[in-house]
């Protein structure tokens, strides 16, 4: 198990600290990028270390702990982030939306003032994003093994059985 340990570590901080950079984090909205992309690191580099083939189960627990690891950063930092960066996003979206359509943008803006700064729904939220971070990483750790275990999944057959004459297999 502490072969996989520093791989996931590495591939869960990396998922952790890149989905909670506001703008840099805008990629999960692609399938979780981030989560996939740690689970595939940490799959490469224990593929690249490990002295026997890789499977599907190390991917898969790979990818659990890079996930948790992972989902405890975007919670732990990414919490207050979103509080202290919320009324900054708000701006930022009803601007880009003026520039679109005045009525929305409008509309926009008053329902961000009638929520207020309320923590309960960023908590929600980011307890929802931290479960997805978890599952894609998952699959980014299984899709990590075919893509970069290259080695023959089983070891060489042991050499056949010699039912008749001496032992050691010479004849008399």
């Amino acid at each position: 198990m502490n072969n996989k340990l520093k791989p996931a570590l590495i591939g869960g901080v990396l998922i952790g600290v890149l989905s909670v950079i506001p703008f840099v984090s805008a990629a999960n909205l692609c399938c979780c990028l981030w989560a996939i992309v740690g689970g595939l690191l940490a799959t490469y580099l224990y593929v690249k270390n490990s002295p026997t083939p890789a499977g599907a189960g190390d991917g898969a627990v790979l990818g659990v702990i890079a996930g948790a690891i992972g989902a405890v950063i975007y919670l732990v930092i990414g919490i207050p982030i979103a509080i202290a960066m919320g009324p900054t996003m708000r701006n930022m979206i009803v601007s880009l939306m003026q520039n679109i359509d005045q009525r929305q943008a409008e509309m926009m803006r008053q329902q961000f003032e009638a929520q207020g700064t309320a923590i309960a729904p960023i908590i929600i939220q980011s307890l929802i994003g931290a479960g997805l971070l978890f599952v894609f990483a998952i699959l980014g750790g299984l899709l990590g093994v075919p893509i970069f275990e290259k080695r023959k999944g089983a070891p060489p057959p042991p050499p056949p059985y010699n039912a008749g004459g001496s032992p050691g297999g010479y004849a008399a």
